[in-house]
């Protein structure tokens, strides 16, 4: 139980900290993206503060645990290959991205808005989820 609410708290911090930010506003993601036109730097701002105030933290308390800090394992991926994969899904993440100016963190966090764009977003990323385990997780 202690977990749960250590978990929540920390992703309506979160959740917090991508409205403040603006990431959860898909007019100044995308002028973040667009580099050709109109290019709003806001975003990189957001990012080079989350890696200065993340940064440390991970070198001098994360980097060598093999506990969370919450006691659970550490899941870390042992398939460290750049294939082409990755490279198609992170395109894909990427054009999906640009397309609809939401990220799936800030997405779930818009939801709380009401804005029917996002729940076209969200029902078009758990689609393509849906469709990935389809087809390529058959067994």
């Amino acid at each position: 139980m202690k977990h749960n609410i250590t978990s929540l708290l920390l992703g309506l911090l979160f959740g917090i900290g991508l409205t403040i930010s603006g990431m959860t506003q898909p007019a100044k993601v995308i002028g973040f993206l667009y580099l050709a036109g109109n290019w709003n730097p806001a975003l990189a701002f957001v990012m080079g503060g989350a890696i200065l105030v993340y940064m440390p933290i991970y070198f001098l308390v994360l980097k060598n645990r093999s506990a969370s800090v919450l006691g659970e394992e550490m899941q870390i991926p042992a398939n460290k290959t750049i294939d082409k994969r990755l490279l198609g899904g992170a395109a894909l993440f990427g054009i999906g991205w640009g397309m609809g100016g939401f990220c799936p963190g800030p997405a779930v966090t818009s939801m709380a808005t009401g804005f029917s764009a996002v729940f076209s977003f969200m029902l078009a990323m758990i689609a393509g989820m849906l469709s990935f385990q389809v087809i390529f997780e058959k067994n």
